[in-house]
């Protein structure tokens, strides 16, 4: 009985501690200005092209920066709302702090390839398989596409050789261009060696590509980098080579 009366005084006084600590706190927000925005990237490691100053002025721009209101007076889901409009933003979320700022934990959208169509299109593509604008201050390294590049034929083919590219150091440091031509047949350009890779369809390109590394290490590992100006690997099991001419 005394273990029992005892645990019921500890409960009681919690909740009254939580009760006293929560109604101070909505005290202290309702009085308090917010002084500053925190901008929290999580993918900075992957692109880097949204900054505090663009959500501050983005904000401002929209008429709702929260600096210099009341805390109590800031609703972050409006704020989360209009940022999430944002073509480069992939997620938000915000939240007020007891020091008087506002928190925005931001997700940018990953691009993944830069596709320069022959037809005058003119967008990155993100780990989504969506478009972004050509105009993304983007820092990483990225494929560039060229050629007959249908938008439909990059959101679903393309993006999955780029997220592929985007998975595997190797290739991803190796494949300078990807040109796309009629047919939506595929051939890539890569950074080290004066040769063509031609994959043909994109179908089965991973395991396309395993043989092609595999002929790297054993081939031109040993005959030189520059012996064959175009390496086929257009049907399974085989790898076709043109020597360069003399």
């Amino acid at each position: 009985m005394f273990k029992r009366i005892l645990l019921s005084i500890v409960l009681l006084l919690i909740i009254a501690y939580l009760t006293m600590a929560i109604t101070t706190f909505n005290r202290k927000s309702a009085a308090q200005t917010c002084r500053d925005i925190e901008l929290i990237i999580k993918d900075t490691v992957y692109a880097g092209f949204i900054t505090k100053k663009e959500v501050a002025t983005l904000l401002d721009k929209k008429g709702i920066s929260p600096v210099g209101k009341n805390l109590d007076r800031i609703h972050t889901k409006t704020l989360e709302r209009e940022l999430a409009k944002h073509p480069l933003i992939d997620r938000v979320e915000c939240y007020k702090t007891p020091s008087g700022k506002l928190c925005i934990e931001m997700t940018q959208r990953i691009p993944i390839l830069r596709v320069m169509s022959a037809n005058g299109e003119n967008y990155y593509l993100d780990n989504k398989g969506t478009v972004m604008p050509p105009d993304a201050k983007c820092v990483a390294h990225l494929a560039i596409v060229t050629g007959n590049v249908e938008k439909s034929f990059a959101m679903r083919d393309l993006y999955k050789f780029g997220v592929f590219l985007q998975k595997n150091p190797f290739w991803n440091a190796q494949i300078e261009q990807i040109h796309v031509l009629p047919g939506k047949n595929v051939e890539l350009v890569p950074r080290v060696g004066d040769h063509l890779i031609y994959l043909g369809k994109l179908d089965g390109f991973e395991k396309k590509l395993h043989r092609v590394k595999i002929f790297y290490e054993k081939g031109l590992n040993q005959v030189g980098w520059n012996k064959y100006s175009r390496i086929s690997v257009e049907f399974g099991n085989q790898i076709i080579c043109t020597k360069r001419e003399q």
